[in-house]
């Protein structure tokens, strides 16, 4: 006896089973003198309503509920970097998977002879939700031995991007040296004699040379910000790229999710619709044996009457 078998038996039966077989295997384990086991086994706690049920799709739809949990760790990688009308479509189709499931569940345990209510029903819904919305709980549904429903709030963590910024240096444009540095040139002064002629060629030159200082410092200081304006351009150019091929993958897996989401979509249609065929053929069956039955009995009442009929006949 292994752990493990036991446990996958206790969960797969009904919750009112439980308890009657859990005892069963403690005893066996302590007839086999294991002791340990048989604290194990007794250990293990009762599923509730909702849990059972979930327990129940997972052995018999399971290839079905790891597509649900593939598809949760798909969608909470892409959410961050999908548009909002993208995430909404894939949202719908994450709730009508859900739902559907769900309806599976319920015919499941129905089928066992257990329907669930609402209320459970509600139970199995958010349990489906949290697998799909948080791995552990995803990894949690799949042991098939689920003991009480979960639940999860929101679309899983969201890790928020860093902001990013081009951050440059501080501009060093080429000045010319303080007058901390260089004292700065005395005016010059009016030479002794200075002709009129001579004072205005000498302001002339002195303008242009105020004019070829500017003239410097503009050109230094252009410099600089062509050369910042250019680290931000490739900067930025990167960024597009990156973007770019970022832009094309999430396309890509949003059109794999979307076509994976279609075929869950269709295969849980077509269970459905085998269900319910197949449900349709029990009523009428059910009706066929009722009608039997009834022309059985009849038969029966004849019969007895004309046996009667007869007897009596015998006697005279």
């Amino acid at each position: 006896m292994e752990f493990d078998e036991v446990a996958d038996e206790l969960y797969e039966v009904p919750p009112e089973e439980f308890v009657a077989l859990r005892t069963e295997r403690q005893d066996a384990a302590k007839a086999d003198g294991d002791k340990a086991l048989a604290k194990e086994i007794g250990a293990l706690p009762k599923p509730s309503a909702a849990a059972w049920a979930c327990n129940l799709l997972v052995r018999e739809q399971r290839a079905e509920l790891e597509d649900l949990v593939e598809l949760g760790d798909l969608l909470r990688e892409a959410q961050e970097n999908l548009a909002g009308d993208q995430l909404r479509a894939l949202d719908v189709q994450r709730r009508q998977l859900v739902t559907a499931l769900t309806r599976q569940a319920r015919t499941l345990a129905s089928d066992r002879g257990h329907p669930v209510s609402t209320a459970v029903a509600t139970q199995v819904e958010e349990t489906l939700r949290a697998a799909m919305s948080d791995p552990d709980a995803g990894r949690a549904l799949l042991t098939g031995r689920l003991t009480s429903p979960m639940n999860y709030s929101g679309l899983g963590t969201t890790v928020s991007k860093p902001d990013l910024r081009l951050v440059h240096p501080a501009p060093t444009a080429a000045r010319p040296a303080t007058t901390a540095a260089t004292p700065a040139k005395a005016t010059p002064r009016k030479p002794a004699g200075e002709s009129a002629a001579d004072r205005r060629a000498r302001e002339q030159e002195e303008r242009r040379q105020a004019a070829e200082e500017k003239r410097r410092r503009e050109l230094a200081a252009a410099r600089v910000v062509l050369e910042e304006a250019t680290a931000a351009a490739e900067e930025a150019a990167a960024t597009l790229d990156q973007h770019r091929e970022q832009t094309e993958e999430l396309a890509a897996r949003r059109t794999d999710l979307q076509a994976r989401v279609d075929e869950l979509a269709d295969r849980l249609a077509e269970a459905e619709r085998a269900a319910a065929d197949a449900a349709a053929a029990l009523k009428r069956e059910e009706r066929r044996r009722a009608a039997a039955q009834r022309e059985a009995d009849e038969a029966a009442d004849a019969r007895d009457r004309a046996a009667a009929h007869l007897a009596a006949l015998g006697e005279d």
